[in-house]
């Protein structure tokens, strides 16, 4: 076996404590994004989370177009899944509502030909929260790859052996979780493992046998700080070492995020991140543990990366990951997807969209190929839901007082207007060889809102899934819609093959959250999360 010993993983104990350790209560910001510790009684003190406030409402009559870079992460559904089982309520910049939706696959139809490497489907419903407005969903999905039309895979476990993952729901899961990777290796792919704690070191060269892959894992042990910056640009060289031009070229990070020597800003560490990707070379990052999670920083490592990022709360979401979404997760058959959609003001007069609040993008970000955006992997999916209010009827945004400042009103317009578009979507991506991108358009009829049905079948699902997100994240705009309702909605949708099992699960959640719900109403006020 080639396996390399890193003398300077063991570390004086002293150095443990600090792996650990996040004094008080802070607010400051963090590269690109604003951080916020947990803080609410619910929360591990030590939490560290992006803040991600409600999507704020817009008039089409001055904000038309709606832009944004699609998001395949997960890792926000399994968290939310970690904090329920454990009877607490996640923090709300936890809950990310488009990687709750996106957990989930939907009955999108697989594209005719990889022409155009995924299908766009457009359908329209009826608000369950709110008789006044519509829904509108967007999906995508990515065309299918067996495993065996895979190409070789060029792939560095960078894995963080710091004191902070000498836990159980850490460490181990992680060696039992990379070892599924091991387990669906080809003849022809290469995989390589750097550890990093106190320094970083190579612990296997590029090997293409999975019982040296095994091996090197179960030998790994915890110790040390945690200087994720030096484990980072080694595991990026020895990718570019061993570089496979017909290949996937591919870092997957397992960690807790807790870097706190070496590079520790997450503004620098996204800028190392950056440096690297333009060399074809890209990023799946796996968070693990609690106490001290550093999610604000994996989500954004993950997303400047090119790559995607899950949370494994066990190993059955390790399984879902990187065994049977394998493909997904490491064959990427579109780079830089954006999605724009432009509102009709002759029948839509506000909107918001559910999620995606930190994939925003501005409209000219959408025509300019230099504007970073997300990755689509092979069968990915990817949802959008709307809320619209359709013009003539009852918005959430007040009268103007003065006539110049008012949207002028269209003949015929609202639910019972004339034909035409209600909107128009458009994408625009590169193939993952690079080029200029290229453009999808679809209309969305206006026969869909005049006609919208209560949500039914799958678009009943993904509704109910994102009424579940927006009522963890206290969105005030659901009313008095509950989470009875919720399951009501959800209920009898249990999708296809597999999903029969994630749907059932997600229903058992939302009985835990009404179940939380019930004990924080119990409280007195003082006492209740924030």
């Amino acid at each position: 076996m080639r396996v390399k010993l890193l003398i300077s993983v063991a570390i004086p104990a002293i150095l443990l404590a600090s792996c650990n350790s996040h004094e008080g209560t802070s607010t400051y910001q963090a590269g690109s994004q604003e951080m916020v510790e947990a803080t609410d009684a619910a929360a591990e003190p030590g939490e560290r989370y992006a803040k991600n406030d409600v999507a704020a409402i817009r008039s089409v009559a001055q904000e038309p177009v709606s832009t944004f870079a699609v998001d395949v992460d997960t890792a926000a559904y399994a968290n939310v899944r970690r904090f329920l089982t454990q009877g607490q309520t996640p923090p709300k910049d936890a809950v990310r509502a488009e990687e709750l939706i996106n957990y989930f696959r939907y009955d999108y139809p697989a594209p005719g030909d990889r022409g155009a490497p995924f299908s766009v489907t457009t359908d329209v419903a009826q608000t369950p929260w709110n008789p006044e407005t519509r829904l509108l969903r967007v999906g995508l999905r990515g065309y299918d790859l067996a495993r065996s039309q895979r190409p070789p895979a060029n792939l560095v476990f960078l894995v963080d052996v710091s004191g902070s993952m000498d836990e159980p729901d850490k460490l181990p899961l992680v060696k039992q979780a990379l070892g599924m990777v091991a387990e669906n290796m080809k003849p022809q792919d290469h995989v390589s493992i750097v550890v990093y704690a106190g320094a970083a070191g190579v612990v296997l060269e590029p090997t293409s046998s999975a019982a040296e892959v095994r091996g090197a894992l179960d030998e790994l042990g915890a110790g040390g700080s945690t200087a994720g910056g030096e484990g980072i640009e080694l595991a990026y060289a020895l990718a570019r070492e061993n570089f496979r031009e017909d290949g996937i070229n591919r870092v997957i990070l397992a960690s807790d995020g807790d870097f706190n020597v070496g590079i520790t800003d997450q503004g620098q560490l996204e800028q190392l991140i950056e440096k690297n990707r333009d060399d074809g070379v890209t990023l799946t990052v796996l968070g693990f543990g609690q106490g001290n999670l550093n999610d604000s920083m994996m989500e954004a490592i993950a997303d400047k990366g090119n790559g995607n990022y899950a949370y494994v709360d066990g190993a059955e979401e390790a399984r879902k990951v990187l065994d049977s979404e394998l493909s997904s997760t490491l064959f990427t058959i579109a780079k830089d997807v954006k999605v724009q959609v432009e509102f009709n003001p002759a029948l839509v007069s506000q909107y918001r969209l559910i999620g995606y609040e930190n994939r925003a993008l501005r409209e000219q970000d959408f025509q300019n190929d230099k504007v970073d955006a997300g990755d689509i992997g092979a069968g990915h999916q990817v949802t959008a839901i709307y809320e619209i209010v359709p013009a003539g009827t009852r918005g959430w945004l007040p009268d103007r007082h003065f006539a110049a400042n008012r949207a002028p009103q269209a003949a015929g317009e609202g639910l019972g207007a004339g034909g035409g578009e209600l909107a128009q979507v458009r994408l625009r991506y590169k193939l993952p060889e690079g080029g200029a991108s290229r453009l999808i358009t679809r209309p969305v009829e206006a026969g869909q809102l005049r006609g919208a049905p209560l949500p039914r079948g799958d678009m009943a699902f993904a509704v109910a899934v994102a009424g579940f997100a927006q009522k963890l994240r206290g969105d005030d705009l659901l009313g008095d819609w509950s989470y009875a309702d919720i399951k009501r909605l959800a209920g009898s949708q249990w999708g296809f093959s597999q999903q029969a099992r994630w749907r059932s699960e997600f229903l058992h959640l939302v009985d835990l959250a009404a179940g939380q719900q019930g004990r924080t109403a119990s409280l007195p006020l003082q006492d209740r999360p924030l």
